[in-house]
């Protein structure tokens, strides 16, 4: 890989390793750009296995201590990856422009339904709860807040059959990623859950073909993301299987989002 920018520290709570750390394997590996995205706080809600707000401003501070004393061999940035909820519009803003992060990906796992309440997609009960989640997807998008989609498919994690709604949430994301020119990742780390059984057969949980074959031979921008957990992960055999499984799929694959915006 010659970048990535999904990449998790041990403020995270799930993931272990220092910035330092996942720097220094970056440039064993010989990257060219690393992009910092662990998983962003809300100043008054805490949805769990993410860093504390209090250590945001220590988070920004240490990447931008990093990108001084690595300056001459790798290109660095800040970013986090969160979730989009309507209400805190105004602090996605905020962690741009006053912050100072230099990117935002959308990473949806917690996401509002329509009367409110706030789920989890790693426990949708049917796939009727697909559309609410890619709906959500599809708005966040469309605020202009966000530089990328960390893995769009990532719903295919529960044991439930493909079907007509399957179909339809893949349509709403596709659809807004190409209306608002937004790149999708293809993430390793569903790569490294292993294959899995599901109702209807046996698969990656993510990347699911079901979403990606719509993209075969098109031109949407994608990404592969390492989702790294530990520093390891930047280089594993996971990202080679996600290039190779890409290129099967004759994706558009780019290096590097932010050089786009």
């Amino acid at each position: 890989m010659i970048s990535n920018i999904h990449t998790h520290t041990y403020r995270c709570m799930h993931a272990v390793g220092t910035e330092k750390d996942y720097v220094e394997a970056a440039v064993k590996a010989e990257m060219k750009m690393l992009g910092f995205s662990d998983h962003g706080p809300f100043p008054d809600k805490d949805f769990g296995l993410r860093m504390k707000f209090g250590e945001l401003e220590d988070y920004i501070s240490e990447i931008g201590r990093l990108k001084e004393m690595y300056a001459d061999t790798l290109k660095i940035f800040s970013g986090l990856e969160i979730e989009f909820h309507a209400e805190y519009i105004d602090y996605y803003k905020q962690l741009t422009s006053e912050y100072g992060l230099d990117y935002l990906l959308l990473g949806e796992h917690m996401y509002t339904t329509s009367d409110g309440s706030v789920k989890n997609i790693f426990f949708a009960e049917k796939t009727d709860d697909y559309i609410e989640y890619a709906e959500n997807i599809s708005y966040a998008a469309e605020t202009g807040l966000f530089h990328a989609i960390a893995h769009p498919d990532l719903m295919f994690i529960n044991e439930l059959a493909w079907d007509k709604n399957c179909e339809k949430a893949c349509d709403i994301i596709l659809s807004a990623a190409e209306k608002y020119d937004i790149p999708l990742e293809f993430n390793a780390n569903g790569i490294r859950r292993g294959i899995m059984t599901f109702p209807d057969e046996q698969r990656f949980p993510y990347p699911h073909d079901g979403f990606w074959r719509n993209l075969c031979g098109s031109r949407q921008r994608v990404f592969i993301g390492a989702d790294c957990h530990i520093p390891e992960q930047l280089n594993d055999s996971a990202i080679m299987l996600a290039q190779q499984m890409c290129k099967g799929l004759k994706l558009n694959l780019i290096d590097n989002i932010l050089e786009v915006k």
